[in-house]
């Protein structure tokens, strides 16, 4: 038998890249296709039609979660939400694409929570995704939605700190979560050592599920977990890009599910979003970001580098020309990620340095600035970098740095899947009115 060590696989950035980019994805030859979801015509577990709301109180949701969705400040749902939430909250399967910061979390939350009949001792929902970060943000969403549900306790659990302590809260019938949120190595690790059973979940939900199917060693874990949980669940799967070739991956998982997908690429393209390149030397990027961090407007940026290291020596730089700057990254202890991850959110800091493990999912409202100073490694991968910025539909600014051929080819190739033309950054900048919020 393995040991617990081996269990806790941190997915490191290096693991987190993504693979080649796929080509546009074909329509997608389904049963309940998109053009069925999107207009409401779906064949699907109950009879239920899908539902055009307004207004979340159209979604007929439990007062508690009607008072908390209120005292958050929501008051229309977008489009993505009014297509899933009257599916799922009946216990429809979902396999939803929709692009990044159009509120999917909420779907799952707000369907999971309509659902749950708590008992003591048991655990009922189950999310996994593929960060630690994006974990304790899964959580912290849970505990918005569940402010008027005292009785409902939700747990995180991922690698990088003691097991014992997950083990504790599980053994303990007070503390035992109706909700666990977690990433794959370390479930996986608890379920084998059968400290976790999943014998009563109800609700099996991937979040950034393209990123743990296509990777091996995750998906292995995924289907260890899938197949300690009893056949009768619903199942959801959420991703701002799926490709032609996972989505039937996505499908083994459910039985008749409601599909959305994007199947056109450029619908993907973030349009509040104004996107420019700098064309530039390896050795001219510093000097770049130092003129860009003194001239522009932002509110909050991210940038974005390739690894570990330059992760650390270009916070450590931008620190030492006094910039507030904070580093996130897989090399760092998970209490410190979480801490820095935290100060960050809080807008105790205004620039944060970092890989790729912050590149999916992770909502931090007051991102309006993201800077490739490596860029991405393709297509998908710069979508949910650049989604950082402009979330919801709201305004935002990216820039990527262009030093190789390698980058020219990633940048064509961006231009031609979302059918978007990135400019080149203009000498005189931006004008800030375009990008900050009024």
């Amino acid at each position: 038998m393995a040991t617990q060590e081996e269990d806790l696989i941190d997915y490191s950035d290096d693991e987190l890249q993504a693979p080649e980019s796929t080509a546009a994805a074909p329509k997608a030859d389904a049963k309940n296709g998109a053009a069925a979801a999107a207009s409401g015509d779906v064949n699907a577990k109950g009879s239920y039609a899908g539902i055009h709301s307004t207004s979340f109180e159209d979604f007929l949701l439990k007062p508690e979660l009607t008072r908390a969705i209120t005292d958050c400040g929501f008051e229309h749902p977008s489009e993505v939400q009014q297509k899933v939430i009257p599916q799922a909250i009946l216990g429809t399967d979902v396999v939803c694409q929709a692009k990044s910061g159009l509120g999917k979390t909420a779907v799952f939350v707000l369907a999971s929570l309509q659902q749950i009949e708590p008992v003591q001792g048991e655990t009922s929902v189950l999310v996994m995704c593929h960060t630690r970060e994006l974990a304790y943000q899964i959580k912290n969403e849970y505990a918005r939605f569940t402010k008027y549900m005292p009785n409902i306790k939700t747990s995180v659990f991922y690698g990088g700190t003691p097991i014992q302590k997950d083990i504790e809260i599980l053994q303990n019938k007070e503390t035992h979560p109706h909700i666990i949120v977690g990433t794959p190595g370390r479930l996986n690790a608890l379920v084998r050592d059968k400290k976790l059973r999943l014998g009563t979940i109800r609700h099996f939900i991937l979040d950034e599920c393209d990123k743990m199917l296509d990777q091996v060693d995750m998906r292995r874990d995924v289907q260890e977990i899938f197949r300690n949980t009893p056949p009768q669940k619903q199942v959801m799967m959420f991703s701002a890009t799926l490709s032609a070739a996972t989505r039937p991956v996505c499908k083994k998982f459910m039985q008749n599910p409601l599909e959305l997908y994007v199947d056109d690429d450029t619908k993907l393209t973030l349009h509040g979003l104004q996107q420019y390149y700098i064309r530039l030397g390896e050795d001219e990027k510093n000097r770049k970001l130092n003129d860009l961090l003194d001239t522009l407007e932002f509110n909050q940026v991210i940038i974005f580098v390739r690894s570990t290291m330059r992760c650390t020596e270009l916070d450590k730089l931008l620190r030492e020309c006094n910039f507030p700057s904070i580093a996130v990254h897989s090399g760092l202890p998970q209490e410190e990620r979480i801490k820095r991850y935290k100060e960050f959110k809080e807008f105790n800091k205004r620039i944060c340095v970092a890989t790729d493990v912050f590149g999916r999912g992770i909502d931090i409202e007051k991102i309006n600035l993201a800077i490739n100073y490596d860029l991405a490694g393709d297509a998908d991968s710069y979508l949910h970098r650049v989604g950082r910025a402009g979330r919801f539909g709201t305004k935002g600014l990216s820039i990527s740095f262009v030093s190789t051929e390698g980058d020219d080819e990633v940048l064509k190739s961006i231009q031609q899947r979302f059918e978007v033309k990135i400019e080149e950054f203009p000498e005189g900048g931006v004008d800030a009115k375009t990008y900050m919020a009024n």
